[in-house]
């Protein structure tokens, strides 16, 4: 089955805590997912950030709201137990808590108004039927950066040859390939060697060197016999390894290539270039820096 949103995972998680014990969030965590008959894959599956599995924060959301209600407590880090209210609710013929439900409890409706922006804007709580706040907002962020890699790839096929030199060394010292910068910008760009453009240091000690191929192409496909010019450039250098990077795309007959010769070969499209790009800080600038924080437990333990 699809993964539970957090709200259909409150009236379990509050069920199984009847017992009147201390648990903690790892036993329920596997526990409700063999309530729910979740697949391994579905409980492995990640959050858009790729921090933590999507079920771990869909009980954890479920959790945090029960306790807003005053339904559950958590008497030490990391673990829970119900209240005399929480028993009261699980005990009744509900079919469904979610947070409408919640709603009904003092504790929960100062939690929600805190919420609220300003009269004009209802609760976040009750439109957040399947997303937790955390995926909604990463879910937001990957869309600012899928967007992000779109405008980088565009500009990228727009500028001169030389500037995409330029870039490809930015970046690839960033990544902390080229030793410095001045060798770096006196390999790439030099050699034109028979289908290689540049030659450049894997570490800043010179002990290995990776042989680079840039194609700053707008619609035209990468295929097989590029790469192939490539790697025979690579066995007449003797070289061991190479980098191809382009703004566009490679074939899938390109890529299936790369993988059955005895030269490590590097393919490199353009929405990767972009993303690495954005990784390592190259031609972006960060605009907005957002923490989420939670309560240290081991603060307001007592020595």
């Amino acid at each position: 089955m699809a993964i539970p949103d957090y709200q259909k995972i409150m009236l379990p998680l509050l069920k199984y805590a009847l017992d009147g014990q201390e648990h903690s969030m790892r036993e329920v965590i596997g526990a409700l997912a063999d309530q729910f008959s979740l697949s391994e894959d579905e409980r492995k599956e990640l959050l858009p950030s790729g921090q933590q599995p999507l079920f771990d924060n869909r009980v954890g959301w479920a959790r945090t709201y029960l306790k807003k209600a005053g339904l559950l407590a958590t008497p030490k880090r990391g673990y829970f137990e119900i209240t005399e209210e929480g028993i009261n609710v699980a005990r009744q013929s509900q079919k469904e808590i979610n947070t409408q439900f919640l709603s009904q409890f003092p504790d929960f409706i100062k939690f929600k108004s805190s919420k609220k922006q300003d009269e004009k804007i209802s609760s976040e709580l009750d439109e957040l039927s399947e997303r937790t706040p955390q995926e909604s907002m990463e879910l937001g962020y990957q869309k600012i950066r899928k967007e992000l890699e779109i405008d980088l790839i565009n500009r990228i096929k727009n500028i001169s040859p030389d500037f995409f030199e330029r870039l490809v060394i930015d970046l690839l010292i960033k990544m902390g390939y080229g030793g410095s910068r001045r060798d770096a910008g006196k390999a790439i760009g030099k050699s034109g060697d028979g289908g290689i453009d540049g030659i450049i240091k894997e570490d800043k000690l010179g002990l290995d060197v990776v042989y680079v191929q840039a194609k700053r192409w707008d619609t035209n496909v990468i295929g097989r016999p590029e790469i192939q010019k490539f790697v025979g450039a690579l066995y007449g250098q003797r070289a061991k390894k190479g980098v191809f990077i382009t703004t566009s795309n490679f074939t899938q007959d390109a890529k299936n290539y790369v993988l059955g010769i005895d030269i490590k070969v590097v393919l490199i499209d353009g929405q990767e270039l972009a993303q690495l790009m954005i990784d390592n800080n190259v031609g972006v600038s960060t605009l907005s820096v957002y923490e989420i924080k939670k309560i240290d437990s081991d603060y307001f333990t007592d020595s």
